[in-house]
């Protein structure tokens, strides 16, 4: 349906869905952000979002607010109720029991066990159902849940701090640190959306970082990814002995005995061997996606890392925090590229966002794969 189709107070009621579906943004993996409003009257009697995998969908969350009022209103629902037994009963039947008489919906759900048939679920029950009011921004909400089911890996972040010459560490591997605190403050938000945090062995010998979430009040913590080829992390990495979730990523063989050892210990290790004896980071993100239902990672790696993903069209977004400071010529660079000799090689990029942070600037990017020269 087109925007003509809907009113401005239908519009209205979706913003205030999607409005609500953020709240979830950093709680409800593995399932989307989701939202619902429901109206009477043109006046909002319940609302809810989906909090928590396991816990009540948005709809029920806002069918229990409204209480006996919910008999004969409209609902606003920014993905299309589920029509599948899961950890919680099917939605559609919810809003069908409470004599829910219209449904407005932004998106359809990409997953196959819905696809469709929540909707014609409420239409087969008489009810009237709108699809595709304020679809955009519901698709950009849940842009990893999409992808995960549409693509079979989640949706791919690299995250880089540099100088105002494009250095992100100092010739010796020093890197603590570029940009100021506003803009660390600021990944610590990204971190929490993401359901994992991806850096390579490289970050954990130079750094030691924990890539935990450091929020108040953070209730869950990201998966960890090591990209650890050859298995050269030390034992004394604090990523290993602090409890949070972990998988080690690595190209040797199961058999290699320090792999057993790892293994041994109880720490998650898999190996996806690849070419010129790396990880191949395609078959890690269909794991990730697969066996850990990861929607969104961010990677937080160095150069080689962050090059690879990017020379495999295995990037979707790349968020920059540029310091005003310079580090000259013998520092390190964002990406390690070999093999781009001309400026028809170049890797097109599309400006999303850009705004000051503290006294960084963040510069939001999506390559542009597809770009063709004139």
């Amino acid at each position: 349906m087109s925007a003509a189709d809907f009113s401005a107070d239908d519009h209205n009621f979706m913003a205030r869905a999607l409005q609500l579906a953020r709240r979830g943004i950093n709680s409800c993996h593995p399932n989307p952000r989701v939202g619902c409003v429901l109206v009477k009257h043109g006046q909002i009697i319940g609302e809810g979002w989906h909090e928590k995998a396991g816990q009540a969908h948005a709809e029920v969350m806002a069918l229990q607010h409204a209480g006996n009022e919910a008999r004969g209103a409209r609902a606003y629902v920014t993905l299309e109720p589920c029509s599948h037994y899961g950890r919680t009963p099917p939605c559609a039947d919810s809003l069908i029991e409470h004599g829910i008489t219209e449904v407005f919906i932004a998106m359809q759900d990409p997953n196959p066990l819905v696809a469709g048939q929540g909707i014609e679920k409420l239409r087969q029950s008489g009810i009237k159902v709108k699809n595709g009011l304020l679809q955009q921004q519901a698709i950009e909400l849940n842009r990893g849940f999409v992808s995960r089911m549409e693509c079979g890996r989640p949706w791919v972040t690299v995250k880089l701090g540099a100088s105002l010459d494009g250095r992100t560490a100092m010739k010796s591997g020093e890197s603590q640190w570029i940009t100021g605190p506003q803009s660390r403050a600021d990944v610590q938000k990204l971190r929490a959306a993401s359901s994992a945090v991806v850096t390579g062995s490289g970050t954990v010998l130079a750094d030691n970082p924990s890539l935990t979430v450091r929020l108040q009040g953070t209730t869950r913590q990201p998966l960890r990814v090591v990209m650890d080829s050859h298995l050269s992390i030390p034992d004394n990495a604090k990523i290993l002995h602090d409890g949070y979730p972990l998988l080690i990523a690595t190209a040797t063989s199961e058999d290699d005995a320090r792999f057993l050892e790892l293994n041994n210990r109880n720490i998650d290790i898999r190996s996806f061997p690849g070419a010129k004896g790396r990880v191949d980071a395609l078959s890690l993100l269909h794991c990730l996606a697969d066996d850990y239902s990861c929607n969104e990672i961010l990677v937080e790696a160095g150069s080689v890392v962050c090059g690879s993903l990017l020379a495999n069209q295995l990037v979707d977004e790349i968020v920059l925090y540029l310091a005003p400071v310079v580090m000259g010529s013998a520092a390190r660079g964002l990406f390690d590229l070999p093999g781009l000799d001309t400026m028809a090689q170049r890797i097109h990029l599309s400006v999303k966002d850009i705004r000051a942070v503290g006294q960084d600037w963040r510069f939001t990017v999506q390559p542009d794969y597809q770009y063709k020269t004139e």
